[in-house]
Protein backbone atom coordinates (compact mmCIF):
# COMPACT_ATOMS: atom_id res chain seq x y z
CA UNK A 1 0.00 0.00 0.00
CA UNK A 2 1.54 3.22 -1.17
CA UNK A 3 0.69 6.68 1.07
CA UNK A 4 1.09 9.76 0.05
CA UNK A 5 1.10 13.07 2.06
CA UNK A 6 0.82 16.32 0.84
CA UNK A 7 1.95 19.42 2.35
CA UNK A 8 0.64 22.73 1.90
CA UNK A 9 2.68 25.31 2.99
CA UNK A 10 0.77 28.65 3.02
CA UNK A 11 2.80 32.21 2.41
CA UNK A 12 2.22 35.77 3.40
CA UNK A 13 0.55 37.99 0.94
CA UNK A 14 3.31 39.17 -1.63
CA UNK A 15 4.83 42.56 -0.31
CA UNK A 16 3.24 44.42 -3.71
CA UNK A 17 0.14 43.70 -2.55
CA UNK A 18 0.30 44.54 1.05
CA UNK A 19 2.20 47.81 -0.05
CA UNK A 20 -0.51 48.71 -2.81
CA UNK A 21 -3.50 48.21 0.53
CA UNK A 22 -1.24 50.79 2.83
CA UNK A 23 -1.17 53.43 0.13
CA UNK A 24 -4.36 52.47 -1.05
CA UNK A 25 -3.61 52.38 -4.97
CA UNK A 26 -4.37 50.29 -7.66
CA UNK A 27 -0.71 49.59 -9.15
CA UNK A 28 3.11 51.51 -9.08
CA UNK A 29 4.53 54.07 -11.05
CA UNK A 30 5.18 53.62 -14.74
CA UNK A 31 7.99 55.90 -14.26
CA UNK A 32 9.46 55.58 -11.08
CA UNK A 33 12.28 58.55 -11.85
CA UNK A 34 9.99 60.88 -12.68
CA UNK A 35 6.68 60.15 -10.94
CA UNK A 36 6.40 59.26 -7.50
CA UNK A 37 2.90 58.51 -6.40
CA UNK A 38 2.45 59.40 -2.94
CA UNK A 39 4.36 58.69 0.60
CA UNK A 40 3.99 55.98 3.06
CA UNK A 41 5.02 56.76 7.19
CA UNK A 42 7.36 54.34 8.14
CA UNK A 43 4.78 53.04 11.00
CA UNK A 44 2.79 51.55 7.56
CA UNK A 45 5.89 50.43 6.59
CA UNK A 46 6.87 48.57 9.89
CA UNK A 47 3.18 47.03 9.98
CA UNK A 48 4.19 45.28 6.83
CA UNK A 49 7.49 43.84 7.66
CA UNK A 50 5.61 42.37 10.64
CA UNK A 51 3.55 40.53 9.09
CA UNK A 52 5.94 39.45 6.13
CA UNK A 53 8.60 38.81 9.10
CA UNK A 54 8.13 34.82 8.50
CA UNK A 55 9.02 35.41 4.63
CA UNK A 56 11.58 37.61 4.67
CA UNK A 57 15.48 36.80 5.85
CA UNK A 58 15.74 39.15 8.40
CA UNK A 59 17.29 39.19 11.81
CA UNK A 60 14.67 42.10 12.95
CA UNK A 61 11.75 44.07 12.68
CA UNK A 62 13.96 47.20 11.28
CA UNK A 63 16.30 45.10 8.67
CA UNK A 64 12.61 43.19 7.59
CA UNK A 65 10.79 47.24 7.19
CA UNK A 66 14.09 48.35 5.39
CA UNK A 67 13.19 45.49 2.51
CA UNK A 68 10.08 46.48 2.63
CA UNK A 69 11.02 50.20 1.97
CA UNK A 70 13.45 49.35 -0.79
CA UNK A 71 10.29 47.27 -2.91
CA UNK A 72 8.13 50.35 -1.86
CA UNK A 73 10.73 52.64 -3.56
CA UNK A 74 10.79 50.52 -6.61
CA UNK A 75 7.00 50.69 -7.21
CA UNK A 76 7.56 54.75 -6.99
CA UNK A 77 6.27 54.97 -3.47
CA UNK A 78 7.95 57.42 -1.60
CA UNK A 79 9.01 56.12 2.20
CA UNK A 80 8.88 58.76 5.41
CA UNK A 81 9.91 58.54 8.66
CA UNK A 82 11.64 54.86 8.81
CA UNK A 83 12.99 53.95 12.17
CA UNK A 84 16.88 53.86 12.52
CA UNK A 85 18.88 50.52 12.90
CA UNK A 86 20.44 50.21 16.46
Amino acid sequence: MLIVALLFVTKTPPTTDLLKKAAKIAKGSKALIKTRLLALHGSNVLKSAKQKMPDLNANDEIAAASIIAGTARSMGIRVEGMPEHG
